[in-house]
């Protein structure tokens, strides 16, 4: 659970926000609405620990684990595959922790059997098709994916950032714009995955046909204040 209780928010001398209680529980999906400048990104940075709120209570589970999708293009000559499989970040530290165990001066076969357990019950061996579907669902070829990460245009890449943020088995999921740089098959396969995130899912978006397609709940920030409605966009407006 995701609980907000008398926050308040500045940027700067700016206040955004103040005053703020509300609660978010595993399988809402909520969509965040309101005018530019209102406090909709700043919200998510205070989320992803890059702002401190000025007044109230966060409470957010230490454990749990925040997906967003990183703003910046990537680079570098690795795969777009390899790209996506590093959004599982604890599949990329069993992997490591199993390839130093079997070789070099920390070979250790004592600790494979606990090492292969949890990269099977985190479904690791299956890790590169998981990937393949998402990138296959976001418009990749499937004779694209192992091309190198700069081989592709910068919408294409934000692609990858985007599936690279659906790879991790987040707790909570953060998407600012998602539909960006998507075509419609692309947007309505997304449609659909979000519908089965089993997580917390903020979406900020002025796609009014996507809010009604994935969220269940509406967020709206106005004078300072953000009121909660049940229901998708339609149903608020």
């Amino acid at each position: 659970m995701l609980s907000l209780t008398q926050i308040g928010l500045r940027r700067g001398p700016r206040l955004l926000v103040e005053n703020v209680s509300f609660q978010v529980s595993a399988g809402q999906r909520m969509g965040v609405v309101g005018a530019n400048g209102s406090g909709k990104s700043s919200l998510f940075a205070m989320l992803l620990g890059e702002l401190e709120p000025d007044a109230g209570e966060l409470a957010l589970d230490p454990r749990a684990e925040i997906a967003h999708v990183a703003q910046d293009s990537p680079r570098g000559r690795g795969t777009a595959l390899d790209h996506v499989l590093d959004g599982d970040q604890e599949l990329r530290r069993i992997q490591a922790a199993i390839a130093a165990a079997e070789q070099g001066e920390q070979a250790d076969g004592a600790r494979l059997p606990a090492l292969y357990e949890r990269m099977e019950a985190i479904d690791g061996f299956g890790a590169e098709a998981r990937a393949g579907r998402l990138l296959h669902g976001l418009g990749f070829a499937a004779d694209t994916i192992r091309q190198p990460v700069e081989a592709f245009s910068g919408g294409w890449r934000m692609r990858l950032n985007l599936a690279r943020a659906l790879m991790c088995r987040s707790d909570i999921l953060l998407l600012d714009e998602p539909t960006n740089h998507l075509d419609l098959p692309a947007i309505l396969w997304l449609e659909r995955w979000l519908r089965r995130y089993p997580g917390i899912l903020l979406v900020i978006s002025h796609d009014r046909d996507f809010l009604d397609q994935v969220c269940t709940r509406i967020a709206h920030i106005e004078h300072g204040q953000i009121r909660l409605f049940t229901g998708n966009y339609s149903q608020f407006e």
